[in-house]
């Protein structure tokens, strides 16, 4: 092996040198065609420009809305409350247990399901038949 013989590990490719003669093939326009817009220094046009045209995310509606106020629960089944290793679940032990990957604004236990444990479950919400199984289960429901 010697110096001369070493390749690059990837290839590189040449710039191309516009406006250096008619034989490069890139010449006096610089392969920028005769005149107009899209010749001139600092020519064309914005993303979505359609010649002066009213552009088509103008011409359609709007539609719907996006409620800044809204709450996300992550939402929880009877099934998955059975995983639980601990006999007081809240959102922490259920993240650490690995039943869920984040609490959002909080958790809501869904009805979902049967309950096979006497469990105290701490959450934000719950829904009446979720709240009415846990207790028949012999467990508590306490909301946070």
């Amino acid at each position: 092996m010697e110096l001369g013989n070493i390749k690059a590990a990837t290839v590189k490719e040449t710039k191309k040198r516009v406006g250096r003669g008619i034989g490069s093939g890139l010449g006096k326009t610089s392969g920028r065609g005769h005149k107009g817009q899209k010749a001139r220094s600092g020519g064309g046009v914005r993303r979505g420009f359609e010649g002066g045209q009213t552009p088509l995310y103008r011409r359609l509606p709007k539609r719907g809305f996006k409620n800044v106020h809204a709450k996300n629960y992550t939402e929880v089944t009877l099934t998955m409350l059975n995983k639980a290793t601990t006999e007081e679940v809240t959102a922490e032990s259920l993240i650490k247990d690995g039943i869920i990957d984040k609490s959002n604004c909080g958790i809501v236990i869904l009805g979902t399901g049967k309950l096979e444990k006497k469990l105290t479950v701490k959450a934000t919400r719950f829904t009446a038949s979720a709240a009415k199984a846990i207790e028949t289960a012999g467990g508590k429901a306490e909301v946070i």
